[in-house]
């Protein structure tokens, strides 16, 4: 147990600060305080001594220096338990502290400002508070730090229950926050310092990331699981209805809400197992869902649907009268709502501006570390293709291939992918081999009753034997899309040319692990 007969408190986030202090006071507890923390607490008539009254030293150099001080730091770190750290401290006149409550300067609020100043971030880097926590969370055993404002209550029912003293378990459990929030506090500095510089790969990655909410469970039921997001960001990821959302259905919102964000207005697609089964644009959200749910009605049954657009009425109806886990769109409309109101499991999420809401960076664990790289962002225009066949595309043609091309790169690798000028037809994803793909893909689309005959078809990388171009053919595609580059391109092209197929290619590849 440690008896509480003396805090230091400063604190930027006065929140809760009043009636937390009132109660230390009312148990008799002896508050020292700083700058404007000791001004709120004054003018709320709770007595407390000003830091420099108690070290006998002035707060000096724009209150850059107040609480770094020996009887500060030598009250919050003494073992009194060993007889020679009581001695020394009584012999230098150092009174035990028992509580520090500290709350940091808010770095990051101040630089997620719109064009903040350097001077001003620098101003925001506090420097005595987090010693404090230090010297206060080492000390655990003998002194009580709380730098949450949410643990007043803990600190106070703990209290209540022991006679004015906090319990040891209580004590850890504060400690383990606090060196949690000092971590987060130096990554925000050198995260933030870092982007400023322009450095997206730093020599030394520091990562912090905060819980948003526990999630249903992980991969599989007997997996738990968590949503945490980083620093600087605000998950949009928060439901407007539904079940609790599970791991899974946390990964393909995520590529639902990816895909439709890159694609043009009014774009539906359907994800299942992080896979498209199905992408279409039209000139409205309903049509554009017929178009995408047609590439393959099965797998969409227990999907995600993405939608950069607005779910109406009628659309909701439609999306209904298929099992799915959930929707994200930019906007879900009264009537949406209220239908979906009536179908409480299925989850809504709504995010304004898609656009915005993208991130740029793709971390992903591997068993001994973290790989970290751009997301695949990149983009083509119709400049940047090179017509390698005899065959010649027409205006028609290209805004095909290109859509084709806009859509192979969100499937998973091995990728193939049959379309219409809008819409997807047939999809062939995560094979071992490339031709495996070309089959499955116009193999998906024939089953459902879709015509390949006069397709577009994306290769996320290049063919490395013309077996792919051969099997293209025969289903009777018109045009390829490709990134080129294998050695064997010259009887690739050959091959293209043979069954008078249009092929392009762009230069650009788009794997998908």
């Amino acid at each position: 147990m440690i008896k509480i007969t003396r805090a230091l408190i400063s604190v930027s986030d006065k929140t809760g600060l009043i009636g937390f202090a009132k109660y230390l006071e009312s148990k008799g507890v002896e508050i020292i305080s700083t700058g404007g923390t000791l001004k709120t607490l004054t003018e709320n008539g709770i007595k407390a001594i000003a830091i420099d009254d108690y070290t006998g030293f002035p707060e000096i150099l724009d209150g850059r220096v107040k609480t770094l001080h020996p009887k500060v730091h030598g009250g919050l770190l003494g073992v009194i338990s060993k007889p020679e750290h009581k001695q020394k401290m009584e012999e230098l006149k150092i009174p035990k502290i028992d509580l520090v409550v500290v709350n940091l300067y808010p770095f990051v609020q101040t630089v997620s400002k719109p064009g903040v100043h350097l001077d001003e971030a620098i101003e925001n880097i506090d420097i005595g508070g987090p010693s404090m926590i230090r010297s206060a969370s080492k000390n655990y055993r003998h002194t009580v730090v709380v730098t949450d404002p949410n643990d007043y209550k803990t600190v106070e029912e703990s209290m209540k229950v022991n006679d004015g003293s906090v319990d040891a378990d209580t004590s850890f459990l504060l400690m383990r926050k606090a060196f949690s929030h000092t971590a987060m506090y130096d990554t925000a500095i050198s995260s933030w310092f870092n982007k400023l510089a322009g450095e997206k790969f730093p020599d030394i990655l520091n990562l912090s990331f905060t819980k948003k909410q526990k999630l249903r469970y992980g991969e599989n039921p007997h997996q738990g699981a968590a949503f945490y997001e980083p620093l600087f960001t605000k998950s949009e990821f928060s439901p407007l209805q539904g079940k609790e959302l599970s791991f899974n259905n946390m990964l393909d919102f995520d590529a639902a809400f990816h895909i439709s964000a890159l694609l043009p207005d009014n774009t539906v697609c359907i994800i299942k197992h992080l896979n498209p089964c199905g992408i279409a644009y039209a000139d409205d959200t309903l049509e554009a869902f017929r178009l995408a749910k047609r590439t393959d009605p099965i797998s969409a049954f227990g999907g995600i649907i993405g939608i950069k657009g607005t779910v109406t009425g009628e659309l909701a109806v439609l999306i209904g009268e298929t099992f799915v886990e959930g929707v994200i769109a930019q906007k879900f409309e009264p009537a949406a709502l209220e239908y979906f109101s009536k179908k409480p499991n299925v989850r809504l999420i709504e995010i304004a501006d898609f656009q915005e809401a993208l991130d740029e960076m793709d971390l992903r664990p591997i068993h001994h570390g973290i790989l970290l790289q751009d997301r695949d962002y990149a983009t083509i225009t119709e400049k940047d293709l090179k017509i390698v066949s005899k065959k010649q595309p027409t205006e028609e043609d290209i805004r095909g291939l290109m859509f084709a091309w806009s859509t192979v790169k969100f499937i998973k690798s091995n990728a193939i992918v049959y379309t219409e000028e809008n819409a997807t037809l047939g999809i062939g994803a995560g094979q071992m081999s490339r031709v495996d793909s070309v089959q499955l893909g116009a193999t998906k689309a024939l089953n459902v009753g879709l015509s390949v005959v006069g397709s577009y078809v994306a290769s996320d990388a290049f063919f490395p034997f013309r077996d792919g171009i051969d099997a293209i053919a025969k289903v009777g595609a018109k045009a390829i899309i490709q990134p080129g580059g294998s050695i064997r391109d010259e009887e690739v092209i050959k091959a293209a040319d043979e069954h008078g197929l249009i092929m392009v290619f762009t230069g650009m590849r788009h794997f998908r692990h």
